[in-house]
């Protein structure tokens, strides 16, 4: 299948890039991040991305980062809530949403999420999400088995890539 994989970082698109590979599927990286502020992180992310995306022979797609709009439709009105409560996901819904779109629009098989090699991100409400949005279509893997989240620390050094300490958003960044 050739599928699309909406990426949040260049750490973890590795791990999931190869295992997707292994899996025999063909892989388009998807680069949708709205929710990373500031712009200069945004794009210091990117650029790790782009990195990897040569790394590994991968098509790399990106989607215009619209921050504002990010605000209005996810964090307006669930700024105080804790890391991987309701805010994490309207995220999800947010940029798996666009994944999603981006899929259809393109004419890819499927679409997945490296957010699931996070052991910081709640799986099951990912795979929720992302089967509400196209229960057909969306893969859902959990790409930390296996140690998936170890791996893609040791490629994350191999290719030194840019590693960060939150999801993006101004309302995980710890004080």
């Amino acid at each position: 299948m050739n599928i699309l994989l909406h990426t949040c970082c260049a750490p973890c698109a590795s791990h999931c890039v190869l295992a997707l590979r292994n899996l025999g599927h063909s892989v388009t990286l998807f680069f949708s991040n709205a929710n990373i502020a500031p712009y200069d992180e945004y794009i210091r992310r990117l650029a790790a991305v782009q990195l990897l995306a040569q790394r590994l022979e991968v098509p790399l797609l990106t989607d215009k980062p619209d921050h504002a709009d990010w605000l209005g439709k996810v964090a307006c009105g669930f700024e105080r809530e804790q890391e991987r409560g309701p805010r994490c996901a309207r995220c999800f819904r947010y940029s798996l949403g666009r994944t999603r779109a981006a899929m259809a629009e393109a004419g890819f098989d499927a679409f997945t999420t490296t957010l699931t090699v996070s052991p910081h991100k709640h799986t099951p409400t990912l795979f929720e999400v992302g089967r509400s949005l196209d229960a057909e279509r969306f893969l859902a893997i959990d790409f930390k088995k296996n140690d998936g989240f170890k791996h893609s620390l040791r490629l994350a050094a191999e290719f030194g890539l840019y590693r960060q300490s939150s999801c993006g958003c101004e309302f995980s960044v710890r004080q």
